[in-house]
């Protein structure tokens, strides 16, 4: 029982952290889970399916931040940060939401904490997105400036 209870601490924590990762990459999530679950309804092989979903996901992270980075328009970097944000925004406003409902929290203030939830995701998947920014590199500056 004490070996449980101590366990059970360590799994809370990677349990949200597993949440937080994939509300963030909400976007690709969605594309390879969508591609897959398309192909293996049409007739293909799990494993085909399951490869092509998981290419799915990788080929639209990789082109987003690409995209982003290689960008010069601010209209389409904030396009582009847009497809990422919102659908992580959602994402996390619900996981938010579903975990304080399991707790019993009363419906006005797990709106407000889901709403910051919402806010906290999208902020960091626009944040690990801008991460990949090569538009702007950063110029050091000289010594004695």
């Amino acid at each position: 029982m004490t070996i449980a209870l101590l366990l059970i601490v360590p799994l809370i924590f990677f349990l949200c952290w597993l949440l937080f990762t994939l509300a963030v990459h909400a976007l690709p999530f969605f594309a390879g889970v969508s591609l897959g679950l398309w192909m293996h309804a049409g007739g293909s092989g799990v494993l085909t399916a399951l490869l092509a979903g998981l290419a799915a996901a990788i080929g639209t992270l990789i082109a987003g931040q690409m995209l982003f980075a290689l960008a010069r328009s601010p209209i389409t970097r904030l396009g582009v940060a847009l497809l990422f944000a919102v659908p992580a925004a959602f994402a996390g406003y619900h996981a938010v939401h579903g975990v304080l409902a399991l707790g019993g929290v009363p419906d006005l203030w797990r709106q407000f904490i889901a709403g910051a939830g919402a806010l906290a995701v999208g902020a960091s998947a626009w944040g690990r997105l801008a991460a990949f920014d090569l538009a702007a590199p950063a110029q050091a500056a000289p010594f004695g400036r």
